[in-house]
């Protein structure tokens, strides 16, 4: 049986698309990623594609360019409906190192620039985490469709099987991690828009 993230094709210009926010605001490397909290060297890696980032550095890169993803891969709003196929739907992969286990953000909603929702299937490797606790405005809603996760939401640690539903406000501290021994997918969503 085929690795499920086989399927996926992560969005090839994340780096270059940080760099081209970065630069349109006139600010350096170095401004960047000290708003950030991260190294230059890092910042300087995902931006040349070289690195991929946690999910909770690219939060924290995207909050101190004062931008989201949705924002980043914003697209025109042609169409009154908007359509994905299956296997060509873009997504993003985030892991904290190269020899880590990865996440990847497969995307369901458009990125138009006044969308409301935002939904995401995250398929997670066996061992993958969002990289530490994340916080945003909003609210989040996740169903798990496979596998098992633990969910820690302003320190409480919750176990998820698939079937299970959850719901919490983005503005608590949170972090997620694949405790299955294959691959974990949940459905995700969140409002405002913040990946």
């Amino acid at each position: 049986m085929a690795n499920e993230t086989d399927d996926l094709s992560p969005i090839r210009d994340l780096g270059a698309r940080l760099r081209a926010e970065r630069q349109d605001q006139g600010l350096t490397l170095k401004d960047v990623a000290e708003k950030a909290g991260c190294s230059l060297s890092m910042l300087s890696k995902i931006e040349n594609d070289q690195a991929s980032p946690s999910l909770k550095t690219l939060h924290q890169i995207t909050a101190a360019l004062g931008t989201s993803i949705v924002q980043l891969f914003s697209e025109d709003s042609g169409e009154a409906v908007s359509l994905y196929r299956s296997g060509q739907r873009p997504s993003v992969m985030v892991r904290r190192n190269s020899d880590q286990p990865a996440i990847f953000i497969e995307r369901l909603s458009p990125t138009f620039p006044d969308t409301k929702l935002d939904a995401n299937i995250h398929t997670l490797e066996p061992g993958a985490d969002s990289g530490g606790d994340i916080r945003h405005e909003g609210e989040e809603i996740g169903y798990v469709l496979e596998g098992a996760a633990e969910l820690c939401v302003d320190g409480e640690l919750i176990s998820l099987t698939a079937g299970d539903s959850f719901y919490f406000s983005s503005e608590l501290p949170h972090r997620y991690r694949n405790t299955h021994d294959g691959t974990t997918r949940i459905l995700w969503v969140n409002t405002p828009p913040t990946f």
